[in-house]
């Protein structure tokens, strides 16, 4: 079977129908299966002194994925030959690709803010985002959805498609179990600094091809700025705090010739980074339509490379 080809079948599913509401209600979300299963490890195992959490958090990263890559790997050999199991390994991969639901949220953002409903787009964006949306002018929240906009089509589309195209079923949901663990517990807190250790570290390796590649697929989505795009991915993606997000975000901002990243508000704790592309001016509400247009060509592309490796 070729896993591009199934991969490319849940891709086109996710851009028709999303994840539909109503299937929402009934059964909720992989996603949130494998939420609860890390929620019970860490309510269970995050305790004691630090190797202690430490040990804990390597034993619910194995847990988690032995829950859901096990039955994964199964399914995928039972799979048939043929359309049939292209179809069925599709309908399995769909609920991983996020790419229809995160533009859906960012033009959610978009859309107030273009109409100066600062109040609105902060409570769009405040959904995308963990900064305090309150503190945040029509710059913040420009910025803070294009910065999600960048960074997710990574983690949340570009990620999956990649470790689904490379493992098949198994693949892609290894990565999203890793990256759903990252999410919940790889945080730099007291409670889940030595917890989620493993889970972050595990999650930057998962994310360090996909990252950049993600970099180059908005590079050459940007047209005639994919100098401009790269220029700041060379110059300015060592200097996030995170190893993998500089690549996309910094693509983004020298596509669009703004600047992202910078200081930042958690509630009462407000976050210095350095900029990307710091020269440039701060993102509008237009800049964001602009990154929505530069994100729909951006998966373009993505789907066509898949269909050229499928048909390989």
């Amino acid at each position: 079977m070729s896993f591009a080809l199934m991969i490319l079948t849940g891709t086109l599913i996710d851009v028709c129908l999303g994840w539909p509401t109503a299937l929402y209600t009934r059964i909720g979300h992989p996603v949130g299966w494998i939420g609860k299963v890390i929620s019970g490890c860490d309510e269970r195992l995050n305790h004691g002194g630090r190797n202690r959490r430490m040990l804990g958090g390597l034993l619910t990263v194995a847990v988690c994925l032995a829950v859901a890559v096990l039955p994964a790997l199964a399914l995928q050999m039972v799979l048939p030959d043929g359309v049939l199991g292209l179809c069925l390994g599709g309908l399995l991969a769909w609920p991983l690709i996020a790419l229809r639901s995160m533009h859906d949220h960012v033009h959610a953002v978009a859309r107030p803010l273009v109409a100066g409903d600062l109040v609105g787009a902060r409570r769009a964006v405040s959904m995308i985002v963990g900064r305090d949306p309150a503190q945040l002018d029509q710059h913040g929240v420009a910025r803070a959805a294009i910065e999600s906009l960048a960074e997710n089509t990574s983690d949340g589309i570009v990620a999956p498609v990649f470790w689904g195209v490379v493992a098949g079923l198994p693949g892609i949901v290894a990565y999203k179990v890793i990256n759903t663990l990252d999410s919940m517990i790889g945080h730099r807190s007291e409670r889940y600094e030595a917890f989620g250790k493993v889970a972050a570290r595990l999650d930057d390796v998962a994310n360090w091809i996909p990252a950049r590649l993600t970099a180059g697929i908005f590079a050459l989505a940007a047209g005639r700025n994919w100098r401009a795009a790269m220029q700041v991915v060379r110059r300015d993606a060592h200097a996030h705090r995170s190893p993998n997000a500089g690549w996309p975000e910094g693509a983004v901002a020298g596509a669009l010739r703004i600047r992202l990243s910078g200081p930042r508000s958690y509630g009462n704790t407000t976050v210095s980074e350095p900029w990307l592309n710091a020269g440039a001016p701060d993102p509008t509400a237009t800049d964001l339509m602009r990154a929505l247009h530069l994100y729909r060509r951006a998966m373009t592309g993505m789907v066509l490379a898949l269909l050229a490796i499928a048909v390989s």
